[in-house]
C-alpha cells in the first residue's frame, strides 16, 4: 500500500504521478524586491504548461508576548487590498540575514520592542499558487520597550490585545490576514498545552 504523505511533507518518488518539470523559465518583470517569473513545465501525463509565479525573499512574524499575556498587534494599511489591516509584526528577510536576526530586527524596528527569550514555532506558506514566499513564525517573550525604528515611508500604530480579543477579531472577520490568522492558531496551542515552544535566550 501506498504511504499518503503528511501535509507539507517533502515530495519522494512516490509522488511522481504529480510533480511537474521546469522544461524553460524567463524572467518577466524585476522590482525592487520581487520578481515574477513564467516557466515552462512538464505536466506528469506528459503535457506541458506554462506557470507564472512571483519569487519572494521570506519573511518572519513575531507573536510578541508582554508581561501581562497581551500580545503585540499593528494596524496598517495595506494598499493592494486598500485597507487598514490588523497584523503580527512581520517583515522580510534582507540578503543574508538569518530569521532570528531579522525577527528581532523588525520587532524593534517597526514596535520598539526588544525580547529577552525567543521561540521559532514554525513556517507558513501564504500563497502556494503564486509565489515562493514563506514565512517563518516566531514568539518573543521578557519585552523591553525601547525606541523604534521605521523604515522611510512606514507608517503603523502599536498596540497591545489580548489573546481573547484577537480570537474575537478573527472569528468576526475583522482579521483577514493570512499570517496572523495562523499566528492565533499558535497562540491558542501554545497557550493550551497542545504545542509546545522550545525558548531560547536571546544572544547579544
Amino acid at each position: 500500500m501506498t504511504r499518503t504523505p503528511e501535509p507539507g511533507e517533502k515530495s519522494s518518488g512516490n509522488d511522481a504521478h504529480l510533480i511537474e518539470t521546469q522544461i524553460a523559465s524567463e524572467n518577466v518583470f524585476q522590482g525592487h524586491f520581487l520578481q515574477i517569473r513564467r516557466d515552462t513545465v512538464s505536466l506528469p501525463d506528459g503535457k506541458s504548461t506554462t506557470r507564472e509565479y512571483i519569487v519572494h525573499p521570506g519573511a518572519v512574524m513575531i507573536v510578541a508576548q508582554l508581561h501581562d499575556g497581551r500580545l503585540v498587534m499593528e494596524r496598517q494599511y495595506r494598499y493592494p487590498v486598500q485597507a487598514v489591516m490588523i497584523e503580527f509584526p512581520a517583515g522580510k528577510l534582507d540578503l543574508g540575514e538569518t530569521s532570528l536576526a531579522c525577527a528581532q530586527r523588525e520587532l524593534l524596528e517597526e514596535t520598539g520592542y526588544t525580547a529577552c527569550e525567543w521561540a521559532r514555532a514554525g513556517m507558513l506558506h501564504p500563497v502556494i499558487s503564486y509565489s515562493t514566499e514563506f514565512i517563518d513564525i516566531w514568539f518573543a517573550r521578557g519585552l523591553q520597550l525601547g525606541q523604534r525604528k521605521l523604515d522611510e515611508g512606514e507608517f503603523l500604530d502599536v498596540f497591545a490585545a489580548t489573546s481573547t480579543e484577537l480570537m474575537h477579531w478573527c472569528a468576526n472577520g475583522l482579521v483577514t490576514d493570512a499570517k496572523t490568522l495562523t499566528g492565533m492558531l499558535w497562540v491558542q496551542n501554545v497557550l493550551s498545552g497542545a504545542w509546545r515552544l522550545d525558548w531560547k535566550t536571546a544572544k547579544a
